[in-house]
């Protein structure tokens, strides 16, 4: 006998595909989607359908945008002359918070790793290159995460984007605000002495 109906078995499977979501996160969504309001249920089904269907990539940075160009590329405030390429379209929120940086942006969608199949051509690198040839971009600044792909990334770009007459910088990786030394990884305290600056 089947743990649950057709139709709430189904839903379950489909939630628990989302990240961070369990098997009983997805149960727990299932039994309370199924005790709501009619209405709240189609709200939420009508939201899945509009991100789907409205939400597409911008034509100069692919950030995730409903206009394209996006705001960011949009906006004439912003200093055209920097350009700061991160992995992932959310990359861009942390940075934005910060009111530190009013630069624009270059999304790849992804950093190099060979074992799961991402190489240069399933990144938008091409695109990168092209606008930096325009010659507009005086500084890149490669943003991608402290990993073993985002470093390889950060390595690759580095060498393709230094002939083209452009300054190359990386984000300063270290220990945190907050963080103490005693119990920070020696990774870490190595890349905070490299990056370190005069006070």
């Amino acid at each position: 006998m089947p743990e649950y109906p057709e139709p709430m078995a189904r839903l379950i499977e489909e939630l628990r595909r989302l990240p961070g979501i369990g098997h009983k996160s997805a149960q727990r969504i299932a039994f309370y989607l199924l005790k709501a309001d009619p209405a709240e249920a189609e709200q939420l089904a009508d939201s899945l359908r509009g991100l789907k269907q409205g939400i597409r990539l911008c034509e100069i940075c692919h950030n995730f945008t409903d206009t394209s160009p996006c705001a960011y590329c949009s906006d004439t405030s912003r200093d055209s002359r920097l350009l700061c390429v991160i992995e992932e379209p959310g990359n861009i929120v942390p940075i934005e918070r910060t009111g530190k940086y009013r630069g624009c942006y270059h999304v790849l969608h992804g950093a190099l790793s060979p074992l799961h199949g991402i190489g240069p051509e399933q990144l938008r690198i091409a695109s990168l290159l092209d606008r930096v040839k325009g010659g507009s971009v005086s500084e890149v600044i490669v943003a991608t995460n402290p990993t073993v792909e985002g470093e390889a990334t950060a390595v690759y770009l580095s060498k393709l984007l230094r002939p083209l007459n452009v300054k190359v910088t990386r984000i300063a990786m270290g220990i945190p605000v907050g963080g103490e030394l005693e119990y920070t990884d020696s990774a870490t305290v190595a890349k905070a002495m490299e990056g370190r600056q005069e006070i």
